[in-house]
């Protein structure tokens, strides 16, 4: 008699894990956040709905961990690792052209960009699931630019007085409305000349 090989579980769960995430982020795309549900997941991932209720607590917490890990993913499809710091060159404006260039690859992406934008919405409208996109999502990749920024302050790069969490927003934000509110074309030029600009102004040198 020929025993049958034992079922890996954490295979099994790593596969459902993706099917989830995958799930989500196609729905909320197609329907919109309001219409994304628990159950319509489960059914589109082919799990049931307790397998989502064991590893999440809500709708909101897959989608923000289905955006980590997308994230992660085309970090490490561009040769990065996830999370990791603002690159420190000792070339301040070179270093932030390069991980806001990342930024535009992963913001052109429709894998990111279609689910993005409908959580962005909803988010605008729902305070509690904006809170938690800003401190799940949004505020961890900030704090990145902070830390190059006081690298830089600490070089004499950038001046003591400046507020890292402020200045950063010079060149971050204007991305993210030209991006959410379709106002212009994002691309390396672009976020190149934010980065003149946010560092060495407008008015002549």
């Amino acid at each position: 008699m020929v025993d049958k090989p034992t079922p890996d579980a954490t295979r099994r769960s790593e596969k459902s894990r993706r099917a989830i995430y995958a799930a989500a982020l196609a729905l909320v795309g197609e329907v919109g956040y309001p219409k994304t549900t628990v159950e319509a997941i489960a059914a589109r991932a082919g799990v049931g709905k307790q397998t989502i209720y064991r590893w999440w607590s809500s709708k909101a917490d897959v989608l923000l961990e289905a955006f980590l890990d997308l994230a992660g993913q085309t970090a490490r499809a561009a040769g990065q690792e996830p999370d990791a710091a603002v690159p420190d060159t000792g070339d301040l404006a070179a270093d932030l052209k390069a991980v806001l260039r990342a930024t535009v690859d992963e913001l052109l992406d429709p894998r990111f960009d279609v689910p993005a934008r409908a959580l962005a919405a909803e988010g605008v409208v729902n305070e509690q699931l904006g809170r938690e996109v800003v401190s799940g999502l949004l505020e961890p990749q900030l704090q990145l630019y902070v830390a190059r920024l006081r690298s830089a302050q600490a070089a004499g790069a950038v001046r003591a007085d400046v507020d890292p969490r402020i200045a950063l927003e010079l060149f971050v934000s204007p991305l993210a409305q030209r991006w959410l509110q379709r106002t212009g074309p994002i691309s390396y030029d672009y976020t190149d000349t934010l980065v003149e600009y946010a560092l060495y102004g407008i008015a002549p040198r």
